[in-house]
């Protein structure tokens, strides 16, 4: 598994429909196929005999902790979270859910985004979550708006120069 960290606890509680499904999905592929396959495999190390110098036994508890960790994580989570199903009535700015197109002023770099909930994050696909600095920046912008937006390397100006929902 990945060095997942929840987010933090300021985080936004808000999540679009598909990002929703796959947590529940996520949580329910834990339960009912992995957690039972790990714990068969911790039974059958556990077998084996002197379980401190027994590797497949250590290495199946610890990941035994690692799903139930997240399990627990998406058990507290998902009840929590509130589910954005309607897209902007203005069609023409940016808001939760909306994919955009920013052009970095100085450099003419353009790049796409789609906002989502800090949930669902997912940098190769650039999902950014609504909590971020960008983001934060970019909301209620329409076209041709230029923003500024306070990122790790300073303050940088862009525009808008596209927005959609799916």
């Amino acid at each position: 598994m990945s060095r997942w960290r929840p987010p933090s606890p300021s985080s936004t509680a808000i999540i679009t429909r598909d990002g929703f499904e796959r947590m529940k999905a996520e949580l329910d592929h834990l339960w009912h196929t992995v957690r039972p396959e790990v714990v068969k495999a911790l039974a059958a190390a556990a077998a084996e005999g002197d379980r401190s110098e027994n590797a497949e036994y250590i290495y199946r508890k610890k990941q035994l902790g690692e799903i139930d960790r997240r399990a627990r994580y998406l058990s507290k989570r998902i009840p929590v979270l509130k589910v954005v199903e309607a897209a902007s009535t203005q069609m023409d700015a940016v808001f939760f859910g909306a994919t955009i197109e920013i052009e970095n002023v100085e450099t003419g770099e353009t790049v796409r985004y789609r906002i989502v909930g800090p949930d669902e994050t997912d940098a190769k696909k650039g999902w950014i979550s609504i909590d971020s600095p960008l983001a934060r920046a970019v909301l209620k912008k329409r076209v041709d708006d230029e923003f500024e937006a306070a990122l790790p390397g300073g303050m940088t100006r862009f525009a808008v120069t596209a927005v959609s929902y799916l």
